[in-house]
């Protein structure tokens, strides 16, 4: 082979791994990946470079070689390791090349460890626990399909022990303390090179046999009630081939590689980029070999398996966006009273005109602005002011890394009540509930096509919030202690997305979420001349509930499976508010602007600029 074009080859794909945009490094603790060789990332390199020399270093993947398998470019996704493990390797992919399910084997390579080998080798090694904050992968199944159409008389027996044993496997390692197993579904093989060669009837045996491995598969995970991570390459292999152009495929029937002398044969183990039937084939064709995915379709895979963790999570934020709307337009209608000059007996309209802007890493997770209008009547006799309220908003919400865009809208109604004492006390409550809308379109990149897949939900917000302090002073500079707490309870109601038949589809269970934000803090206004009032309002806030730690959704194309879980994005519970404002007179008017924002906050932001007007009447 060329001695440079493969070293060309390889820096090439280092250069487009560190483009990739990597997740949050925290998603999970580590990858750890168990299969054959649609994962393996090269437990057979030392072994090729012992026997055949260091020229096969960039060789040992089954794939259009220097070109990274879909496991390790999960792992790049979150900063984790994918590397092989075994013959003197010692990464957290444990997968090998050949391997059955159950049954370990001996190829010319050497020894075939099993899954269920591979498992057990890496539970002794870790005394016997599995790491609860990992991603396992369990993808089997391929080459007892295999062992079926060299003995379909046996195929009764061989899936049916192989699933049993897959089953088995996920079930050891949950049992173990793993919560994270994603679990491909075998490829619908039929679609193969290997059974194209052997015309209509072997396409069709092929397509049954994985079907019959599948629903086998995902119907005994759910009967022993083990929620897995489903990633859907069944019908994913079947949406690329019908519309290959959109991915970016030229070929999708033949293969990539071409084939080479003994010991390399036909196999993409050996494949290189000298050994290509075309110089782009690794990008343009579908398969490397008879069976295994090139280069870019082992990306694409690995855009599916990551689409399938990022649904969830992204869906989880829809509760926490109106948390924040929810607080900010309480904090509103409080300080509209709290910040204020003494009130004046009698009727009063006002109308709080607010923009919310909302951010979190960078824009990386979310960001997103709107505007709200709330508008309300209070009536104050003697120290006590009682009032009503209604309004709405409207938030413009992007995801992250060009993952999709949703909207929001909130309808409320409330009424509060503010008392203030002769001595400077004060006390304010409110009671109001929110109508939720949400319409989501979820972005899925694979590879250079976009699927965007909508939804839509209701909800609602039940807020309940106490404000307290102290005014000092009785010259121009006022200021003094308050207190404050926000209890929200936000319901976002189930629902599932478009094309329900594609295998990036999600559907997504209710969310029920509880907000409780103490704040404690100083404010202070100065009266100056001209009736300008400026004011101030410095505190520190806490929310004391707990924010769930999963999110969850299910795969739409495999309804067989169950509900799954993923980590959920975190939320800074610690952090400040600072309201910056100034009240005036305007055209006969109260005039009241300025800005709230939190600071001190990891990794987010919340700021909103408001305007309010009012009168008597």
């Amino acid at each position: 082979m060329s001695s440079s074009r493969p070293i060309r080859a390889a820096l090439a794909v280092a250069l487009a791994a560190a483009a990739v945009p990597t997740l949050a490094a925290d998603t999970f603790s580590r990858t750890v990946f168990f299969g054959d060789s649609l994962t393996d990332s090269g437990y057979f390199r030392p072994v090729l470079v012992r026997e055949v020399g260091p020229q096969t270093a960039i060789l040992g993947r089954f794939t259009t070689n220097p070109g990274l398998t879909w496991a390790e470019h999960v792992a790049d996704r979150y900063g984790t390791d994918a590397s092989a493990n075994g013959n003197g390797q010692t990464g957290d992919n444990y997968a090998v090349g050949g391997a059955r399910v159950a049954i370990d084997t001996v190829g010319a390579l050497g020894a075939t460890p099993s899954l269920a080998t591979q498992v057990r080798t890496y539970l002794s090694a870790n005394g016997g626990r599995a790491d609860a904050d990992a991603l396992y992968s369990v993808w089997g199944g391929a080459n007892d399909l295999f062992a079926v159409a060299a003995n379909p008389g046996q195929a009764q027996q061989i899936i049916g022990a192989a699933v049993t044993a897959q089953v088995g496997l996920v079930g050891a390692l949950q049992g173990a303390g793993a919560r994270y197993v994603l679990v491909p579904s075998i490829p619908d093989v039929g679609l193969t090179p290997q059974f194209r060669a052997g015309g209509a009837a072997a396409m069709a045996q092929g397509t049954a046999l994985s079907t019959a491995y599948n629903e086998a598969l995902y119907g005994g995970l759910a009967s022993q009630g083990l929620r897995v991570i489903p990633v859907d390459t069944f019908h994913f292999l079947q949406e690329v081939t019908a519309d290959p152009s959109r991915y970016g495929f030229t070929n999708v029937t033949s293969v990539a590689c071409a084939t080479q002398p003994a010991p390399a044969g036909a196999s993409s183990l050996f494949c290189n980029p000298g050994s290509l039937v075309a110089p782009d084939a690794a990008n343009t064709y579908l398969f490397a070999d008879g069976v295994h995915p090139a280069s870019r379709a082992q990306a694409m895979i690995a855009d599916l398996a990551v689409s399938m963790i990022d649904g969830p999570q992204q869906i989880a934020v829809l509760p926490q966006s109106a948390s924040m709307t929810g607080r900010a337009r309480a904090d509103r209608v409080a300080n509209r009273m709290s910040l204020a000059a003494a009130p004046v007996e009698g009727r009063r309209w006002w109308a709080d005109v607010r923009a919310d802007m909302q951010r979190y890493d960078h824009g990386d997770a979310y960001d997103g602005v709107g505007p709200a209008l709330t508008a309300g009547l209070d009536w104050t006799s003697g120290a006590t002011t009682f009032g009503g309220f209604v309004g709405y908003g409207r938030q413009g919400n992007d995801w992250g890394l060009r993952r999709g865009s949703w909207d929001q809208s909130e309808a409320t109604i409330g009424g509060f009540a503010h008392w203030r004492s002769a001595a400077g006390g004060w006390v304010n409550l409110q009671l109001s509930y929110s109508w939720l809308d949400f319409d989501t379109d979820r972005a899925v990149q694979i590879g250079p096509a976009t699927r965007v897949h909508s939804g839509q939900a209701d909800g609602s917000n039940t807020t309940a919030a106490l404000y307290a302090g102290w005014t000092f002073g009785n010259g121009p500079l006022e200021h003094g202690p308050v207190l404050s707490v926000v209890g929200q309870r936000i319901e976002v109601d189930g629902f599932a997305e478009s094309d329900p038949t594609m295998s990036t589809s999600l559907a997504y269970p209710s969310q029920d979420i509880d907000s409780l934000i103490g704040s404690a803090g100083w404010q202070f206004a100065y009266a100056g001349d001209g009736g300008v009032r400026p004011y101030a309002r410095l505190t520190v806030d806490r929310e004391f509930e707990d924010a769930p730690t999963q999110a969850w959704a299910r795969a739409q194309s495999l309804p067989s499976t169950l509900d799954y879980a993923v980590p959920a994005r975190g939320y800074d519970r610690s952090y400040g508010t600072a309201t910056l404002g100034t009240q005036a007179r305007l055209f006969g008017l109260d005039a009241n602007v300025g800005a709230t924002l939190t600071v001190g906050q990891k990794a987010g932001s919340h700021t909103t600029v408001f305007a309010t007007l009012g009168a008597g009447f």
